[in-house]
């Protein structure tokens, strides 16, 4: 029996279109476990995973990018990104936690800074590849401001009093007579 010559996969063959390969490049049991044995372990990508999860936040990024480039107070940093000292503090809270900065205490202040030069790498490497990539998708759109009250149901009359809301009158503190 003489060998068949190779012939590229037919165009129904699992997906295949043309401009996918359907040779593997890791072939042999050797070279898969080869491959096995220099993948991530599970703690590992559970950890890498997080880290890129809290990072997926643009109060969180914003955050970064000031301390990746100077040492600053939670006042200041609130001030900057023109949020409360509260909101503040939780974010950096989350980002000590995952070791990505750092704080020290001064008298009354903490100043916080990344962590090390290993996050200000991955947050430069973040930034270089998105920059590279020139416009990417369009921004969002901002969200339209909520009303004040919320539209009434379809199919449900609002009270003839005028009262807005589901609770029946009886239902309100009791009237004084």
């Amino acid at each position: 029996m003489s060998p068949v010559p190779w012939q590229p996969a037919p165009s129904n063959y699992l997906g295949y279109n043309g401009h996918m390969s359907t040779r593997s490049y890791v072939n042999g049991a050797r070279t898969l476990e080869q491959l096995k044995a220099r993948l991530l372990d599970d703690a590992s990508v559970a950890d890498l995973a997080e880290t890129f999860k809290v990072l997926g936040d643009t109060t969180r990024v914003r955050i970064l990018d000031a301390l990746a480039r100077v040492e600053v107070p939670v006042c200041d940093l609130a001030r900057l990104l023109g949020l409360t000292q509260s909101a503040v503090s939780h974010q950096l809270r989350l980002l000590r936690g995952m070791r990505l900065v750092k704080s020290r205490r001064a008298g009354r202040h903490i100043y916080y800074m990344a962590d090390d030069h290993h996050i200000v790498g991955l947050f430069e490497q973040g930034l270089e590849h998105v920059q590279e990539r020139g416009s990417a998708a369009p921004p969002r759109a901002l969200a339209e401001p909520a009303p004040s009250r919320p539209p009434a149901r379809a199919g449900r009359a609002e009270p003839a009093d005028g009262r807005t809301g589901s609770r029946p009158a009886s239902a309100g503190r009791a009237r004084r007579a």
